[in-house]
């Protein structure tokens, strides 16, 4: 893709780039609506049924995700026309979804700025060794990885590592603005929490929350992994890398039924996303059909997704993602190979005798 086709295909997507304080209201009160009342259904139905209280769970972690969308959009000052609505709309949501604002709005900011260049990882997104990154790492960074990428690890613990701890503190080096809005959005969590919990008592507190905060959480950090693992991915150097094929070839297009795709805010049209983060989720889905280079992007479907769980590693060479499996035969072919060279030059000359 030329930089002339980039720079056109930036400004095919730019009309979308609009809020509608209708469509940003409308969104608001069919997620959080629907998400107090989920939440009050399935503490009255503890009287019922706990499996029917599970199931109420099931779908209220659902709009836990389209508010995270709502949060995420005012992350990127495209949810409304103004900051401070943005700022305001942001914090309280992110009390919702156990994220603070700032920190987050600075941290995915770097993401977006970053994805898929292989020199400027860290921020914003997952753990990625290349191949060679691994082969060359210690024993325990090798170990420390594999528990990482492990789906038990990831998807199992990582919403309580995640949501209630790693984003319960401050970065290093984070400015005084986040700061306070991390203790902010902990205070707040505490009060949130403190009420409930004096209102139904704890038990009932642990049996609605907490089925409904992992499995949102499980979600969550599913579609930011699928978004961005799929075999065929983008990454580069800095020397190469370029923002429009990092969004459109490095960001998927995931294919969900209708209701998931409304649930989740349309940030299955991740692609579109990357390229212009101010088109609001309700504009995502319009802009991508309207703009046929974006077609293109690869489609993964909730089948196809499955498979990102086996990728591991980026391979250079081939330009894909690899599992363990298939780099611990070639790793084990080069330590061979390795070991054969070094016999060959140790081996004393029989020239002179």
């Amino acid at each position: 893709m030329t930089e002339q086709k980039q720079a056109n295909l930036k400004k095919e997507v730019a009309p979308y780039e609009k809020t509608e304080l209708k469509s940003s209201i409308r969104q608001l009160i069919n997620t959080i609506v629907p998400l107090v009342l989920l939440w009050y259904a399935a503490y009255y139905s503890l009287s019922i049924s706990i499996l029917l209280t599970l199931a109420i769970g099931i779908v209220a972690s659902g709009f836990v995700i389209r508010t995270f969308i709502i949060f995420h959009d005012c992350c990127h000052q495209s949810f409304f026309k103004s900051r401070r609505a943005n700022d305001i709309i942001g914090t309280i949501t992110g009390v919702l979804t156990l994220v603070p604002y700032q920190q987050w709005k600075n941290s995915h900011a770097i993401h977006h700025a970053t994805s898929s260049n292989l020199d400027k990882r860290g921020v914003g997104d997952l753990w990625i060794l290349t191949v060679d990154e691994y082969a060359a790492s210690s024993k325990w960074t090798k170990l420390a990885y594999r528990l990482y990428r492990h789906p038990l690890v990831m998807f199992g613990l990582g919403p309580i590592g995640v949501f209630m701890v790693q984003y319960r503190f401050n970065r290093k080096g984070a400015k005084r603005k986040e700061r306070l809005n991390t203790y902010l959005t902990n205070i707040l969590i505490v009060a949130l929490y403190a009420l409930l919990i004096w209102a139904i008592g704890w038990k009932a507190f642990l049996l609605v929350q907490g089925p409904i905060f992992y499995l949102s959480g499980v979600l969550g950090i599913w579609l930011f992994y699928v978004q961005h693992q799929f075999e065929d991915s983008y990454f580069e150097h800095n020397d190469e890398w370029s923002y429009v094929k990092a969004a459109v070839d490095g960001s998927s297009y995931y294919k969900l039924p209708k209701v998931l795709q409304w649930m989740t805010g349309n940030i299955g049209y991740h692609h579109v996303h990357h390229l212009s983060p101010k088109v609001p989720n309700y504009y995502l889905e319009e802009a991508h059909k309207a703009t046929p280079p974006l077609h293109k992007a690869t489609t993964i479907t909730i089948k196809e997704s499955l498979e990102s769980l086996k990728f591991r590693l980026w391979d250079e060479t081939g330009g894909k993602f690899v599992s363990f499996r298939e780099v611990r035969g070639r790793l084990k072919q080069s330590s061979r190979a390795h070991k054969a060279a070094k016999r060959s030059t140790t081996r004393p000359s029989l020239q002179g005798k």
